[in-house]
């Protein structure tokens, strides 16, 4: 009798200890459109009053539990969400970490100002009211996450999506054409084998539309999360890549023409879902793969003037840290296979392709304009080194912002262990 008994409760004893250590994944999502519709704003400059919107805003998370660590994805569609907003999300989430928590913009350049970007006199036209809402529902998005996470099983891939998605505006192939795909799927209950989400990551600025014809819109990014939605079932989540200097969608035609339409947009959103699921249609299912997740604090000088104007003079209260410098927050996550690197900006191809290039993983992501939304980044050899880089060099925090990116994030790939 004893012996049954001691069997049964080792027997307990290892179950509870296995459904504990079991990879769960959730998703949920909120829409932030706003009602009435509020002036789009592409960029440094005063928004353009919004007549129509093609589309809905969203806030989409996908968060991710093993063992103890538990981490979430977020999705903003805008043009950048900084950390001063963030962080008040985060303070907001009571179920993950704060560090575990990831927040990027799609830089989409159809939506409101969330940067606070003040005029000439000072004057900021940022709805602070709308921004605080969405500060809500992205805490609101996360928490639901976690109510929906289920037993799961992970895809990862990484492949070249191939058609007419993307180029460099400034040297036509100078771009990364790697599309990274992590899939979670149900692994038990009445959706089993179903998937729970589809996250891509891909470098690309979704202007085709753009700021100044009056259309509210996530750009190419809707139609991407209705295609893989229909076709999965599942929520899709999209993650910017280093899509700086000046990588952009593919809108051109013959004659020196572009076709900036809503059309467009849902070409190049569909093109993107299709690759997406081709990419991963043909990965390996993993069976209860490990998570990991680290958070490293970054400090940045702040060089030039017109990023110090609006640091100092937006309404959002941007923290600096000693004498004209910010400090923010990089992530580094493990997740199965697959290696993500968090990039506070804009980053050109050539720092994505050397960051990638010496992470510990055949499978490596680069989420840009993620837990802040710095401008661009370059090396100190691109800084003002050509005139077709004068604007993005003014945009810039400053001639090191690159240089201090990459030290600190392959830092951290050394100091963290390696994917499974």
């Amino acid at each position: 009798m004893k012996k049954t008994f001691y069997f049964l409760f080792a027997f307990l004893i290892s179950t509870v200890s296995a459904n504990a250590q079991q990879f769960r994944a959730g998703a949920a999502l909120r829409v932030i459109t706003p009602n009435p519709l509020l002036p789009i704003s592409g960029g440094i400059g005063t928004p353009k009053k919004a007549t129509e919107k093609k589309g809905d805003l969203f806030v989409r998370a996908f968060v991710l539990e093993k063992g103890s660590t538990r981490i979430a994805i977020v999705s903003v569609d805008n043009l950048g969400w900084p950390s001063v907003l963030g962080n008040k999300s985060r303070a907001l989430i009571k179920s993950v970490p704060p560090g575990n928590v990831l927040i990027g913009a799609t830089h989409t350049h159809s939506g409101p100002d969330a940067y606070g970007f003040p005029d000439q006199s000072g004057k900021a036209l940022a709805d602070l009211p709308y921004l605080e809402k969405c500060v809500a529902q992205i805490a609101e998005a996360v928490e639901e996450a976690v109510k929906n996470l289920q037993p799961a099983n992970l895809k990862v891939a990484v492949g070249e999506a191939k058609g007419k998605i993307a180029f460099n505006y400034y040297a036509a192939d100078l771009y990364d054409p790697r599309c990274g795909v992590i899939q979670a799927i149900a692994s038990a209950g009445a959706n089993k084998g179903k998937p729970i989400v589809t996250l891509v990551n891909y470098a690309i600025h979704p202007e085709v539309i753009g700021s100044g014809r009056g259309i509210l819109s996530p750009d190419l990014c809707g139609p991407l999360y209705d295609k893989i939605e229909s076709k999965t079932g599942g929520m899709a989540i999209f993650m910017n890549g280093a899509q700086g200097g000046m990588v952009t969608a593919d809108v051109r035609r013959e004659g020196g023409t572009e076709a900036n339409t809503w059309e467009e947009c849902i070409r190049i959103g569909e093109l993107l879902g299709d690759e997406a699921l081709r990419i991963v249609g043909t990965a390996p299912t993993l069976e209860n793969p490990s998570v990991y997740c680290a958070t490293r604090l970054v400090e940045f000088p702040i060089e030039s003037e017109m990023m110090k104007y609006i640091i100092k003079n937006s309404p959002l209260g941007y923290q600096l840290t000693g004498s004209d410098k910010v400090t923010t927050q990089l992530n580094l996550l493990n997740i199965g296979p697959a290696q993500i690197l968090t990039v506070p900006g804009e980053a050109l191809p050539n720092i994505g392709y050397y960051v990638k290039r010496h992470m510990n993983t055949k499978f490596p992501f680069l989420f840009g304009l993620t837990n802040d939304a710095f401008g661009y980044m370059l090396t100190k050899v691109d800084f003002n080194s050509f005139k077709r880089y004068d604007y993005i060099s003014r945009t810039s925090l400053g001639e090191m912002t690159g240089e201090i990116y990459m030290e600190q994030a392959l830092k951290t790939v050394t100091e963290c262990p390696k994917p499974e």
